[in-house]
Formats: structure tokens, sequence, C-alpha cells
């Protein structure tokens, strides 16, 4: 079965996710320059790949049982991403010595 495809408030939801999943994004390359002790490649990788499948399969089966709507699930993944998206403000805010916004 092809998906549906987003309305307009899920794709706005989306948008959202995106603009601070790229926040977080930078952030993670920030600390990782800043201290390259934070990271380990392939446990890193594996982490996200298998975080990734579950987040999908657990979403998908709450959606499909009437739970919550795809709007719902996506307004709160961009919350969620921007919650993300200060953390690592902060944390590389508080490296640096000095306040730091991620785009």
């Amino acid at each position: 079965m092809e998906p549906t495809p987003p309305t307009p408030e899920e794709q706005a939801q989306f948008e959202r996710y995106l603009i601070a999943a790229h926040a977080v994004q930078s952030g993670v390359a920030a600390l990782m320059k800043l201290d390259p002790k934070l990271v380990e490649e392939k446990h890193m990788r594996t982490g996200i790949d298998m975080q990734k499948a579950e987040m999908a399969g657990f979403a998908d089966l709450l959606i499909n049982k009437g739970v919550f709507t795809r709007l719902e699930y996506m307004t709160a993944m961009a919350n969620a991403a921007e919650d993300e998206k200060a953390r690592y403000e902060a944390a590389v805010s508080e490296k640096w010595g000095k306040p730091v916004t991620l785009a």
C-alpha cells in the first residue's frame, strides 16, 4: 500500500523537524571537534540506525491503531527535535564559553 501524501499541516511539522535536525547535526559536529572522545563512530551509527527503525515501527503501529494521528506524531517529533537542538546549543555554548545558536 502506498503511503498517503502529507497534508500541508503535516508537511509544516516535518519542515520544523528538519530545521531542528540540521541544527542538532551542527551541534554534534561542533562537539566532535571540541572533544573527539565523545563519539565512537561504529557504536554511534549502529545506535542511530536501530533507534530510527524502532521508532518508525512503533509510530506506525500506534498511528494504525488510532492512538494518535500522523499530524500529532509529526508535531511531537518537531517539538522533540527543537528540544534536542536547545540541549546541543547549551552543550556547545558551555564548551565554547559563549552563547551559540545552531542552524
